[in-house]
């Protein structure tokens, strides 16, 4: 008996489903369109931060934002650091906005460390987009106290 095969146009090819590839694709598509007119979500402030015995060591990106608007407030061993965000864009008459993804608006980051610091010599520096926080520690500032128990 020989093996007919026949080849059935209408029926739909076999594939291979792979869920995480077509969530991800599901979800690109959908954070590309806009939603709900223009969607505008906050960047946050990333730090790196380094430690010695004598000081902390900030590193804050905030790129895009002039050094008169970026304010640092230290109050003990708490610090914050806060940006006013402008987008500055110079549009032609006549010219109208179809697609705006760069962000306008204030951020700000506030973290706490183990010691006091010494404010009066707190130093920053702002280049490249990248705020540079030197932090002394207040002498006698112990860090974390470990108890013993009784």
């Amino acid at each position: 008996m020989a093996n007919i095969t026949r080849h059935v146009p209408n029926l739909p090819r076999l594939s291979r489903f792979e869920p995480f590839r077509d969530i991800e694709e599901m979800m690109n598509n959908f954070w590309m369109r806009p939603f709900l007119g223009e969607r505008e979500s906050a960047p946050s402030i990333r730090i790196d931060m380094t430690e010695n015995d004598k000081s902390y060591t900030v590193y804050a990106e905030v790129p895009g934002v002039k050094k008169e608007d970026i304010h640092i407030s230290l109050e003990g061993n708490r610090v914050s650091i806060s940006a006013d965000v402008k987008t500055e864009l110079e549009r032609k008459d006549g010219d109208k906005m179809i697609w705006h993804e760069r962000y306008e608006g204030h951020e700000a980051r506030s973290f706490t460390l183990d010691c006091e610091v010494d404010e009066s010599k707190a130093q920053a520096k702002y280049a490249d987009g990248v705020l540079q926080l030197t932090l002394p520690k207040k002498p006698g500032g112990a860090g974390a106290k470990e108890l013993k128990i009784l």
